[in-house]
């Protein structure tokens, strides 16, 4: 395995368990990785063959930085409620395009880089999803905040009066569940016997 391989699954570990622990936070975060990732990848493709190969890094650095920004402030307009919750999360999305920028991520083909967006972004909210049943024991809790609405009680539906596992919408939580995830995809991919 090599290093920004590495390295580019380490920091998708960050928002996987950090913004997903419910499944408004997960769709926002993603929403805002796909935007960013798209527009970051439009325009090094445009910038890349005009650039010296020493700049390639600055430039890619202080791009990411300035769609990233640009995104969160429009995630503040949209949806104050949703940032606070998780807009701590959203920086990360520069660092993780400067990375996929260096492993030669945009110079695959976009088909391949569609299916790993689709994949991060359905593991974003397959885990928001499972963490909020899990944890509140509600599904689609503040929902309407990605839909910009400021005055909507709508508490989600409520599957338990008396919430769920807290534990689930911690990142400890958020960490064994990811593992119990993992542990049971190799179950059930594990390759039988034949006698």
């Amino acid at each position: 395995m090599s290093n920004p391989l590495r390295l580019q699954n380490t920091l998708m570990l960050v928002p996987l368990i950090g913004a997903t622990n419910s499944l408004v936070n997960a769709l926002g975060l993603w929403w805002l990785f796909i935007v960013v990732i798209s527009g970051f990848g439009l325009c090094m493709n445009a910038l890349r063959s005009r650039l010296l190969p020493a700049t390639h890094l600055s430039a890619s650095v202080l791009l990411a930085a300035t769609l990233t920004s640009c995104a969160e402030l429009g995630a503040q307009v949209w949806s104050l409620q949703w940032h606070q919750h998780a807009g701590i999360y959203t920086g990360l999305i520069a660092l993780q395009c400067v990375v996929l920028e260096r492993s030669d991520f945009f110079q695959s083909p976009w088909r391949e880089r569609w299916r790993l967006c689709g994949l991060f972004g359905a593991s974003m909210v397959a885990m928001g999803l499972l963490r909020e049943l899990i944890g509140y024991g509600t599904l689609g809790n503040h929902l309407p905040w990605l839909a910009a609405v400021t005055h909507a009680d709508w508490p989600g539906w409520v599957l338990t009066a008396d919430g769920g596992l807290r534990l689930a919408t911690l990142a400890p939580g958020g960490f064994i569940l990811l593992g119990l995830l993992i542990a049971a995809w190799q179950a059930w991919h594990r390759p039988t016997r034949s006698n």
